[in-house]
């Protein structure tokens, strides 16, 4: 069509300068792009019957199985090997960088610095989980629940829920530090006259008991290492990949997607700063049984709805869909090669 027009032109010296033809082209492609966006647009919508046997009984769908249950299996072996019940609560045996690495029960609420108290730990964590309860409200009431088709406000409402529990244990941590200094000045060795705090062990590095150590703070450091993996994938790839190509598309970007894919992330950062929370390396386990469950579940509801697919990668029409699944993979296969070496930098 470009070269038609510019033909014409020239033939009938209308007179068009070398720019004007360039602009006129370049239009001209961008129509061409937009109808070719939608055609595919609705290829996508409408060529594959999801409900159908012959969409997942095929070569495409048992490579993608592979390559998303292998990941589940391997992470799962790892949590049984390294998370046990059993060893969370032993003490004994363990080298110096493995108890340095050990959880207790006042890690999820104390901050890094001993001069910080506790209480900034609750403010911060309490009004991030406003912020963010605030904008979930919103994105439901603009939505509808249909929002959690997404990776995104999966990943959003598991940071939420992480704020909620940290504010909870903050609570509870703040009322453990007002009631330790409170007793702490009361005690004193006839003796010697010196006061002796509860919270020694803790401030002089001193390992505690094995039945200081809980089960919710266990819990808690598997929140946040998940939502961590979580908020990093997803707002590097929005805004590294998505955001780039839907700005050539003439993309409207509104507040609550800019909300939704950074203020989780900055929120969550800076939590990170403030608590004292250990990262061992192997708990990324969790983040990929996380991930992997997302796309079970996306595969369950289309097998039993004939809807769009959130992500067009997820689509098993394809026959490079199997190939959208390996990074995963490789991802894992990293980890379990490099786990020793990680395992102990993260101690």
């Amino acid at each position: 069509m470009a070269i038609v027009s510019l033909s014409i032109a020239c033939k009938y010296k209308i007179g068009y300068s070398l720019d004007e033809a360039f602009c006129l082209l370049k239009i001209l492609w961008k129509m061409i792009r937009k109808f070719q966006i939608f055609v595919s647009g609705m290829e996508l919508l409408f060529a594959s019957d999801t409900t159908s046997l012959s969409y997942w009984l095929n070569w495409r769908f048992l490579l993608c199985a592979i390559w998303v249950f292998a990941p589940i299996v391997v992470s799962l072996c790892i949590i049984c090997k390294y998370e046990s019940l059993d060893h969370m609560r032993s003490g004994g045996g363990k080298t110096q960088s493995e108890r340095a690495n050990s959880l207790y029960a006042g890690q999820p609420w104390k901050p890094c610095l001993d001069t910080i108290h506790p209480i900034w730990l609750l403010a911060y964590r309490v009004v991030a989980f406003c912020l963010l309860l605030a904008s979930l409200i919103v994105k439901i009431s603009a939505s509808g629940f249909r929002m959690y088709l997404y990776y995104t406000q999966w990943t959003f409402t598991v940071v939420t829920l992480y704020f909620l529990y940290g504010s909870a244990l903050s609570l509870y941590g703040c009322y453990q530090y007002h009631n330790i200094g409170s007793t702490s000045q009361n005690v004193r060795d006839a003796e010697e006259g010196c006061r002796v705090p509860l919270i020694y062990a803790e401030r002089t590095g001193v390992p505690e008991t094995s039945s200081s150590r809980s089960i919710s703070a266990y819990l808690f450091q598997v929140i946040f290492q998940m939502a961590a993996g979580a908020v990093m994938l997803t707002d590097c790839v929005y805004w590294a990949i998505i955001f780039p190509y839907f700005t050539i598309k003439d993309y409207d970007l509104n507040f609550m997607t800019v909300d939704m894919h950074s203020v989780n992330a900055i929120l969550l950062l800076g939590d990170t700063a403030l608590n004292c929370l250990p990262f061992p390396w192997f708990r990324i386990s969790y983040f990929i049984l996380y991930t992997g469950v997302f796309v079970i579940f996306q595969w369950i509801l289309h097998a039993c709805l004939p809807i769009w697919w959130p992500y067009p990668f997820l689509d098993l029409s394809s026959p490079f869909a199997p190939l959208w699944f390996v990074p995963q993979t490789l991802v894992v296969s990293s980890v379990i090669t490099d786990f020793p070496s990680c395992h102990k930098l993260g101690k």
